[in-house]
């Protein structure tokens, strides 16, 4: 079971002159295309910008990605991977992709997309795996040393839609042999950090088209741009943007 009196509210990150702004989603979300698509947009305005992704972002954190996602079919033994290692893993490569990676270029007021970061960790091994949150928590502060998201965009799709996306891929890792009812779990865990944290974690509907998702996100960040950082693009839109809507939580 988890600890559940450890949701917390949110604390501010870090300050910097950079922004660190995550997305975040089940596989098949579209989350990797959209993080691609905003750096560009990002280039365009006139910011410095790196994309960078978890696990992974560093020699040897994608290393560890290596371990941590290809199928360990070695015969005459399978040996799973527990929980308490799968986790351990992940942390250790945060904490060299934050100190190589993220804090620098936050540091000198760099804008950092990163594709997943630590709300992957809570919904996939806390909520998915059913490790304890509050010591997930304390364990991703102490690899970051403090540093959290400014800004995090969810895509929340049903579990069928997204597996029936990624498992279409011609690449196919260890999670994607996960059960529908643990991608249930994480996707639940993900609406419920949304639900503490909404004033961080903005949900969008995943099932739109990219297109109209990339207008979305780019409407939205050219208001939060004019308010969260000291940068002012000339070509940067001040019109507000629509409200992006909770992504219709349907049941799946």
């Amino acid at each position: 079971m988890h600890s559940r009196e450890q949701r917390n509210v949110h604390q501010a990150p870090t300050t910097s002159p950079g922004r660190l702004i995550t997305f975040e989603g089940i596989e098949g979300s579209g989350k990797s295309t959209q993080c691609r698509r905003i750096a560009r947009w990002l280039r365009a305005q006139g910011y410095a910008v790196i994309e960078t992704r978890e696990p992974g972002g560093t020699p040897l954190a994608e290393r560890i990605r290596s371990l941590l996602l290809k199928p360990l079919t070695k015969p005459p033994m399978d040996e799973t991977l527990t929980p308490q290692c799968e986790v351990s893993l992940i942390l250790a490569g945060r904490a060299q992709h934050v100190h190589h990676v993220i804090r620098p270029a936050l540091a000198k007021g760099t804008m950092v997309l990163c594709d997943r970061f630590a709300d992957s960790t809570l919904a996939y091994q806390g909520y998915g795996r059913n490790l304890d949150l509050m010591r997930l928590r304390e364990l991703n502060r102490f690899v970051t040393d403090g540093i959290q998201p400014h800004l995090t965009f969810l895509f929340d799709i049903p579990v069928t839609i997204g597996l029936a996306r990624r498992r279409s891929a011609a690449h196919q890792n260890r999670l994607d042999r996960e059960s529908l009812a643990f991608y249930r779990r994480v996707r639940q865990g993900f609406l419920a950090l949304a639900h503490e944290e909404p004033e961080r974690i903005v949900v969008l509907n995943a099932r739109h088209d990219p297109d109209a998702l990339t207008q979305q996100l780019t409407r939205y960040l050219s208001r939060w741009l004019t308010t969260h950082t000291s940068f002012r693009p000339e070509s940067m839109s001040l019109v507000d943007p629509p409200r992006l809507m909770n992504a219709g939580h349907t049941s799946d």
